[in-house]
């Protein structure tokens, strides 16, 4: 894996029944103990500017797809930090070949921080309290589809 967040290795269209229907990328968890899908709090992704909405992202995670909704009451399924998670995005005709800017943010709860902290974690605005290794952090990186 990649020191980057958003790993450059994944990028690409994806392809159904002839159709390009989307694209998918790569992310790394940059907490070292992992964490169950529904401790997560997923953001909104910005590609080249343009705003995708948490609802047309599966988060696919061990080979299994999840909705941002079926995440928030997964208590079984644990992301570890060895293991990166692909995000499958639905756009239309996905992406054109070229260099294109992602921005994508999200955070997660931890046991041992205070409930009052973690209420204000926004998962698409930078936090000047947290790193990312304890929960938060917006990644952002120029990538490229071939």
């Amino acid at each position: 894996m990649e020191r980057e967040v958003i790993q450059s290795v994944g990028f690409r269209n994806i392809k159904e029944n002839g159709e390009i229907t989307g694209f998918q990328f790569k992310i790394r968890l940059p907490y070292y103990r992992g964490v169950f899908l529904s401790q997560l709090r997923p953001g909104t992704l910005f590609i080249d500017g343009e705003r995708i909405e948490k609802e047309d992202i599966i988060w696919n995670v061990k080979g299994e797809d999840f909705t941002v909704e079926q995440m928030k009451t997964d208590f079984q399924t644990h992301w570890d930090v060895t293991c990166p998670a692909t995000l499958k995005v639905k756009k239309p005709g996905g992406l054109a070949q070229g260099y294109h800017d992602l921005k994508y943010g999200f955070c997660f709860t931890s046991s041992y921080m205070p409930p009052i902290i973690q209420a204000h974690l926004d998962p698409d605005k930078e936090n000047m309290v947290f790193m990312p290794e304890f929960g938060h952090h917006v990644n952002e990186r120029r990538m490229i589809i071939v």
